[in-house]
């Protein structure tokens, strides 16, 4: 890790768990940080673990779990709002602290009462960051029996926060059935191919991981063993991916900012006005006025139905496994509106922000391209086409199409 980056760390105090508006703050300070190196960082891209430190001395890691366990207590919509401060400064960053969020309740909601306890204790006292492996598009994991135990073979092309998670979370064939497993990150067998190189969200270490007879025991299992598993899994758990969505959402619209904010203090403190403008400076300039207004105009727009959408995710979480199928259709679907508005926005704000400040702005030193390059990378990785698909379907037919990995 940059020195910079190990000293600020280091600076804020350990296992601090932010309570009430406590979190913004905790946030703010975390990116404030972030941002101070966000370049050099990139430049170097080494595995974010001075990164996953700032999070976790700054308590963000626990920020959702209850406070009964020694958590923070926040809800899923404090959580989005977190997220978007973190993208302002570093996208990456913001990425892998969505995908702990979501992979760690993933995990609980999965999980049986006493494990679900168990996991949750262990997690706060133990400052846990949690990764995954379960793309859905590579074949399955297998467990098979070794004793009074199992084994776990296969190979994932894509882990996201795998290979400094303290808990892998995965999907698993255990004969006729599927099972989600929680995976101590150093368990014997786990091998990290170092292989991610995009030229976006490059310190989200999310290259692939192979398991090579991992010893699996019973209490890694989430859940009731087959063939006693319910036809149905909790509905709570059907939230999953439409959380995950509105995460997306939160650190497209979150970097985005960070790119209005960078153009902001470029054109304040650098950026000439065109010979031709009549003004004395660029920020006086009517085309930048006007270009700027239309691109802040876009974002709070887009920002205002993410707030919407966090909203309703909230109150479908609130009906715990009472959440009915059109009423989590109906979270959904407004999810994925916001994902599709937030693609687009998001793309062309961090495009765009280059006509606000000019040629000079294109500059290496400065790094404003990582803002795009970012939100182009991740936003392949889920085509919104297919949202905008749902988002239709549910407008004109009152339904989503039941995929649970995608939909």
């Amino acid at each position: 890790m940059s020195s910079a980056l190990s000293s600020a760390a280091a600076s804020v105090a350990p296992s601090v768990v932010p309570t009430g508006s406590d979190w913004r703050a905790a946030a703010a300070e975390v990116a404030a940080r972030l941002r101070a190196t966000a370049v050099e960082r990139e430049r170097q891209g080494k595995a974010p673990r001075g990164e996953v430190a700032l999070l976790r001395h700054a308590g963000l890691l626990t920020l959702l779990n209850p406070v009964e366990f020694g958590g923070g207590g926040a809800s899923f919509a404090d959580a989005f709002h977190v997220v978007r401060i973190i993208a302002q400064a570093d996208a990456s960053i913001a990425q892998i602290l969505s995908y702990h969020y979501l992979l760690s309740h993933s995990a609980f909601w999965r999980a049986t009462p006493e494990q679900a306890e168990r996991l949750i204790r262990a997690s706060v006292a133990g400052q846990w960051f949690w990764g995954g492996a379960s793309n859905p598009r590579d074949p399955l994991t297998v467990l098979t029996p070794d004793g009074d135990g199992l084994r776990l073979n296969g190979r994932k092309t894509f882990a996201s926060n795998a290979s400094l998670a303290d808990r892998i979370t995965l999907r698993a064939a255990l004969g006729d059935a599927v099972v989600l497993l929680a995976v101590p990150g150093e368990s014997e067998g786990i091998t990290h191919g170092n292989d991610w190189d995009a030229f976006g969200q490059r310190l989200t270490e999310s290259g692939s991981v192979e398991f090579r007879d991992v010893r699996i025991e019973r209490e890694h299992i989430l859940g009731p063993l087959p063939p006693s598993v319910a036809v149905e899994l909790p509905a709570l758990t059907t939230l999953v991916v439409p959380i995950h969505q509105l995460l997306f959402v939160n650190f497209y619209l979150g970097t985005a900012e960070g790119a209005l904010q960078e153009a902001s203090a470029y054109i304040h403190s650098t950026a000439q006005p065109w010979q031709t403008s009549g003004v004395a400076a660029a920020s006086e300039d009517p085309y930048v006025l006007a270009l700027y207004g239309e691109l802040h105009s876009d974002l709070r727009a887009s920002l205002a139905l993410a707030d919407v959408a966090a909203a309703e995710v909230e109150r479908a979480i609130r009906r715990g496994n009472d959440l009915d199928p059109q009423e989590r259709a109906a979270a959904a679907a407004t999810v994925y509106a916001a994902k599709v508005n937030s693609t687009r926005v998001a793309l062309d704000i961090t495009s765009r922000v280059f006509d606000l400040m000019g040629a000079r702005a294109t500059s290496a030193r400065y790094g404003f391209d990582r803002f795009w390059r970012n939100i182009r990378t991740h936003s392949l990785h889920d085509p919104v086409a297919y949202k905008a698909r749902e988002v239709g379907n549910f407008a004109l037919n009152g339904r989503i199409t039941p995929d649970p990995l995608y939909t």
